[in-house]
């Protein structure tokens, strides 16, 4: 799996946008220059582990948003990810993953 820098920065770009900050104001959290969050958030500068840590704790957003898309902690956080590979199954195997849920859904785990 390849890591799609301009995806994650994006999602930075959305977060930020929905806490009302700018990227100055951003910048000024975690000790960066604004020119760097500007060639995050256009995926031209790899952000690493570390400083994805400080933004989503500044922003108040999972690491795992930012990388994936998906809000572990939301109930419903696979819903995307599981329609985006059902639509690219054929239809023998869409009945396939059917039929399993609906065993697992009906198991009773103890």
């Amino acid at each position: 799996m390849e890591i799609d820098y301009k995806v994650i920065g994006e999602r930075i770009k959305e977060a930020r946008r929905k806490k009302g900050w700018s990227q100055e104001r951003l910048s000024e959290e975690i000790d960066v220059a604004v020119a760097y969050i500007s060639r995050i958030e256009r995926g031209g500068s790899q952000v690493n582990l570390k400083r994805l840590a400080q933004i989503s704790k500044v922003l108040d957003t999972s690491i795992e948003f930012f990388i994936t898309g998906a809000a572990t902690e939301a109930p419903n956080y696979l819903d995307k990810e599981l329609y985006e590979t059902l639509i690219t199954c054929t239809p023998a195997k869409q009945r396939l993953i059917y039929n399993i849920a609906k065993i697992v859904s009906n198991a009773k785990f103890v």
